[in-house]
This record gives C-alpha cells, sequence and structure tokens, in this order.
C-alpha cells in the first residue's frame, strides 16, 4: 500500500485528497491518512511543492547548475563540505555525483550577477573546493516531470528547396 500511495501522491503532485486515494485503493480514508501521516513522520515523503514557471512571471528569478571540484575531508567524506553548501538559502538542490565534478549546486537568484557574487563569495573561497563551473539555465522545457510548453505557434513560413 505504502508504494502504491507514493506513487499516486508523486503522479499527482501532491494534489490528491486522501478521499481519492482511499477510493482508488479500495482501503478507507482513515487508513489511508494514517499511512500518509506516517510517511511524512518518517521523511519518506519529505514536502510537497509547486512548481512555478517563472518565464511566464513578472518576477525575475535566475537559474545555474554549479558544479564543484572538492577535496573530500577527512572521515566525513563529502558529506560536511554538502552540509556547508546546502544550508545557504540560495541553494535549492545539492547532488553528489560521478564524473568529472564531485558536487553539483542548482542555485536560485534575483540576476547572474547575483549568482556569480554566490560562487566568488561563498563557495569558491571554501577551502574544500579546487574548482567551479557555472552553468546558467536559459530556458527551462520540464522540471520535476512537468513541461513547460509555450503556447505560442511558430508562425515561421516552411520553405522548401
Amino acid at each position: 500500500m505504502m508504494e502504491d500511495i507514493l506513487r499516486i501522491l508523486k503522479k499527482e503532485q501532491g494534489a490528491v485528497d486522501t478521499a481519492k486515494i482511499s477510493r482508488m485503493l479500495g482501503k478507507t480514508e482513515e487508513e489511508i491518512s494514517s499511512k500518509i501521516k506516517e510517511l511524512e513522520e518518517d521523511h519518506i515523503i519529505a514536502g510537497y511543492k509547486t512548481i512555478v514557471n517563472w518565464d511566464k512571471t513578472d518576477d525575475e528569478v535566475v537559474y545555474a547548475l554549479i558544479d564543484l571540484r572538492v577535496t573530500p575531508q577527512r572521515g566525513e567524506g563529502f558529506d560536511k563540505v554538502a552540509e556547508r553548501i546546502y544550508k545557504y538559502p540560495q541553494v535549492r538542490a545539492l547532488y553528489l555525483m560521478s564524473g568529472a565534478y564531485d558536487l553539483s549546486v542548482a542555485i536560485e537568484g534575483k540576476s547572474m550577477k547575483e549568482i556569480a557574487l554566490f560562487v566568488a563569495q561563498k563557495l569558491a573561497p571554501m577551502e574544500s573546493i579546487i574548482s567551479t563551473a557555472t552553468h546558467f539555465v536559459l530556458k527551462k522545457y520540464k522540471e520535476e516531470g512537468i513541461i513547460f510548453k509555450d503556447t505560442e505557434e511558430d508562425s515561421r513560413q516552411v520553405i522548401t528547396l
């Protein structure tokens, strides 16, 4: 039952009420509510969120992905470094990676300059950080399974030779 509830909540972005889930799974609302509460308390359900397409608003929001090469701390690995980084409010996501870089950080700011200053003043000076590579997000096509589709039609004329 737990996996079924999680799949439903994930698919519906958490916007399904317990009555609907109980009907879908043939369980009582009390059973579903109790299980969801248990999943939240055990941090299996870590939260619910709304996905916003900021490009459709007047608010300016800039996203960047920062790749970091890191010297892991003795006895702590990458965890201590990651903990220092994820505490910053600008950090939206932080991942331990395989490949050329060790950590990948998703940052949100009001401008490219704000993000560049964050990298230069907060991340790069950390003694464990060997190097950084900043990639600014120019356009989001899909996030958390949600496709950001423009409703504008392509008005260019097709020309064949």
